[in-house]
């Protein structure tokens, strides 16, 4: 059984209190079982444990990435959703610190609103319309930006403290 202070996946915690509970059950019914159907059983054991090891190392694994890819996808959504004249230029992010900091290509300038945009910086919003962060441009185009989630967007001085976390009703404009 698990302690609460390990800090584990609900799903894992499960995964191993059912593989215990199985393996008593398993054990109990091996005592009192001729001898060639432990052997069988033993192997059938074996065979539980190994794929239950499989599936714990596999499990995280495939929970970080698919956080790692929904970050990256929900930065490039947040860019638009912060800014009208970013809305139709098709973001694509990469992680520079998970959950901190996004290095973003557009894949249309933005609109024309601004000149130069290197140095600008702008708001993103998350899938619930609330600022989430900031994002500043890299070049004059627009094409390239430097995106920084919650306090960090604070630090690196794109949107103030109040700002942050604050409702948004749309896309900002000018």
């Amino acid at each position: 059984m698990t302690t609460p202070d390990q800090n584990l996946d609900p799903t894992l915690v499960a995964l191993g209190d059912a593989l215990e509970q199985g393996a008593r059950a398993d054990l109990a019914q091996t005592a009192a079982t001729p001898a060639l159907r432990r052997v069988r059983s033993r192997r059938s054991t074996r065979a539980i444990v190994i794929g239950v090891a499989a599936l714990l190392v596999a499990v995280p694994g495939i929970a970080i990435g698919a956080k790692t890819l929904i970050g990256t996808d929900s930065v490039a959504r947040s860019m638009p959703a912060g800014t009208l004249a970013l809305l139709g230029t098709d973001p694509t992010c990469t992680v520079v610190t998970e959950g901190l900091e996004y290095h973003c290509i557009l894949a249309r300038v933005p609109a024309p609103e601004v000149q130069n945009w290197k140095g600008t910086v702008e708001p993103t919003v998350d899938d619930t319309s609330h600022v989430n962060g900031g994002c500043r441009s890299l070049r004059s185009d627009g094409l390239e930006w430097q995106c920084y989630l919650g306090q960090t967007a604070v630090d690196q001085e794109i949107i103030g403290q109040g700002f942050l976390g604050e409702y948004s009703s749309g896309p900002g404009v000018g």
